[in-house]
């Protein structure tokens, strides 16, 4: 097996799936940090950026989370 096929295994596999939620999850930081800089100084669009990107993460994390369903769904052992 490739080092390639081992990889995209472990994109599909549950523990994968949770270092992306907690990947995703460390870059709501950064955006968090975005839009209180935004808010202090009152740049609307970089409140309006920050906004955009919360919503690409809530939607990443949903999907996700969503994966993370299947893959226990699929798993034997899971139940």
């Amino acid at each position: 097996m490739s080092a390639l096929t081992k990889a995209k295994g472990f994109k599909k596999s549950r523990a994968g799936t949770y270092l992306s939620i907690g990947t995703t999850a460390f870059g709501a930081l950064s955006v968090i940090k975005q839009a209180r800089k935004a808010r202090t100084e009152s740049d609307t669009l970089l409140l309006l950026d920050a906004v955009v990107s919360a919503a690409a993460i809530a939607t990443g994390l949903a999907i996700l989370v969503r994966e993370l369903k299947r893959v226990g769904d699929d798993d034997v052992l899971f139940g």
